[in-house]
């Protein structure tokens, strides 16, 4: 779901730049605000290095020609907060734009809305917090995640038809673009949201104070935190060195939903649509 930069025209980049930016400033605020706590710092950087490599491996959307990947925000933010994983998230962002050529500098702040702002700041609060209350059961932190992966994906898809159509540079038909971009972004949001059920409920079965906001409580010495490191750390490893020659090269959601509604308009858009 990482736009490009042929996708938006500099009026619109520069806008979402500015929001992104404000939505970053807000979240180091705020934590600069409750204290720097070591442990969650230490969790948020093993978990964005996880995601950064998770999200360099695409899987197969079978029998649409499709593919996609992982996002974690909403995973991120239940163990770490709303604030800290916009911070990872706006990194990981930047890193695949700058060091990985994902996505552009211009669809920078795009990105980061869509993939950032809007699971972390917007989801993460609004939908998966209410559903998950108070030291959930297993069943209501799973319907949690995966209401949350599906509405995060289903938003963000939208975002990116909504940015494309403001910019008008390409000729991508509204109605087919939105009809190809979220049912495919479906799918991505079921499988998203699994995976954040099945690492939360992991996580909650082995290490419930991680789920209860020890991770909040800069005095509580006996968090576990160390295993849920190591645990990152060891999928990082595996997602970036053991997974890539198992992805699939099958178009992602967006370049095989430019396909589909650029079929009514042959000339729809110019120049490469590369992304995640």
């Amino acid at each position: 779901m990482h736009m490009t930069d042929c996708l938006l025209s500099p009026a619109v980049g520069v806008t979402m730049f500015a929001a992104s930016a404000a939505a970053v400033t807000c979240a180091a605020v705020k934590i600069k605000k409750d204290g720097i706590n070591f442990k969650k710092a230490a969790v948020s950087l093993a978990a964005g290095a996880a995601i950064l490599a998770a999200q360099a491996v695409n899987y197969a959307i079978v029998g649409t020609g499709s593919s996609g990947h992982i996002l974690g925000a909403v995973m991120l933010a239940a163990l770490v907060g709303a604030a800290p994983a916009m911070l990872v998230m706006a990194s990981v962002l930047t890193v695949q734009c700058f060091l990985l050529g994902d996505g552009g500098v211009l669809a920078l702040g795009a990105n980061i809305f869509n993939v950032g702002v809007i699971p972390c700041l917007i989801v993460y609060p609004l939908i998966f917090k209410p559903l998950i209350k108070n030291n959930a059961s297993m069943v209501r932190t799973a319907l949690a995640s995966v209401a949350s992966g599906i509405i995060a994906l289903q938003l963000g898809a939208f975002g990116v038809v909504l940015m494309t159509q403001a910019s008008g540079i390409t000729a991508l038909p509204f109605v087919d673009f939105t009809m190809a971009m979220l049912p495919i972004h479906l799918a991505i949001g079921l499988i998203e949201g699994a995976a954040t059920a099945a690492v939360l409920c992991l996580i909650r079965k082995t290490s419930p104070a991680l789920m209860s906001g020890a991770l909040d409580n800069p005095a509580a010495v006996f968090v576990p935190v160390k295993k849920v490191i190591a645990a990152f750390a060891v999928s990082a490893l595996i997602a970036g060195l053991a997974l890539p020659p198992f992805a699939s090269s099958a178009p992602d959601g967006l370049e095989w939903s430019i396909e589909k509604a650029a079929g009514s308009a042959p000339a729809a858009i110019d120049g490469p649509v590369t992304g995640g």
